[in-house]
């Protein structure tokens, strides 16, 4: 590891707590990775990595998965989903939330007559390699579904949350 590295991690190390790097660390892992693996990204013991990896799990923060003998931690897809929802259903209202649902659906209607294509997975089919523009178009299309997925989960959680206290 080079001097920078060294004086970089030293001021990251510095100015977080183990468990802050920690938990960063998982926040945007997707792919399991090893107490270890966590932490050397986090400037941290094994053990400590492995102690707040747990209490991650045990919060409902992480899930740990094993392979073989080895612990993989990474985020918990299901909790950062409810997050998402949570947050919408507090920063819009129903009415706002229903508008956005109506203007994601004409994007994705835009989407598929533009590439006569009903979903950005057949779009991608279509594409050669090098049609960087194409290959924005199927991300962009794909997080304009996930958008249209959330909201629509947030008025039918809002929507049971309702019915459960009547």
């Amino acid at each position: 590891m080079g001097r920078y590295q060294r004086a970089r991690r030293g001021t990251v190390a510095a100015e977080t707590t183990p468990f802050e790097r920690v938990y960063e660390i998982v926040e945007t892992t997707r792919d399991g990775q090893s107490a270890a693996t966590i932490a050397e990204r986090a400037v941290v013991s094994e053990p400590t990595a492995r102690r707040h990896c747990k209490a991650l799990v045990n919060t409902g923060f992480a899930v740990a998965e094993q392979d073989g003998r080895t612990t993989h931690y990474k985020r918990n897809e299901d909790r950062l989903l409810m997050d998402r929802i949570q947050d919408l259903r507090e920063r819009i209202d129903r009415d706002e939330l229903l508008d956005g649902v109506r203007r994601t659906r004409t994007e994705i209607r835009e989407y598929e007559d533009t590439y006569d294509a009903l979903s950005p997975e057949e779009l991608a089919r279509k594409l050669s390699g090098k049609d960087e523009e194409g290959w924005a178009e199927v991300t962009a299309w794909k997080t304009t579904r996930q958008n249209l997925a959330v909201a629509q989960a947030a008025l039918a959680y809002e929507e049971a949350s309702e019915r459960l206290s009547a």
